[in-house]
């Protein structure tokens, strides 16, 4: 088995990317799947301690974290989805349905 610094290396640089990508990128699907990356970052490291103490309680919370992340992305991409229809594009600086 690996040592757990190698899976906390690799869950920072896959945090790092997606942190990255949410502030320099401007579309909105490419920003949900950065999201994405460090949600899936996070449960490695939930996976490589719980793994690493021999407990499971780092297993069932990465399952319930997969099912919320599933439910963040049906409901952004819908989200996305019905501002592509009224605006024909899901650029986030110009998108303004928000303002009044």
């Amino acid at each position: 088995m690996l040592p757990v610094s190698y899976y906390l290396i690799v869950s920072a640089i896959m945090f790092s990317i997606g942190i990255y990508g949410v502030m320099t990128l401007r579309s909105g699907i490419m920003i949900m799947m950065c999201v994405e990356l460090m949600l899936n970052a996070a449960n490695i490291n939930l996976v490589a301690f719980s793994a690493h103490f021999n407990q499971v309680n780092g297993h069932v919370f990465v399952l319930f974290s997969i099912a919320l992340a599933a439910a963040e992305a049906a409901i952004g991409f819908a989200i996305l989805m019905n501002i592509f229809r009224s605006k024909s594009n899901v650029n986030i600086d110009n998108i303004n349905i928000l303002r009044w």
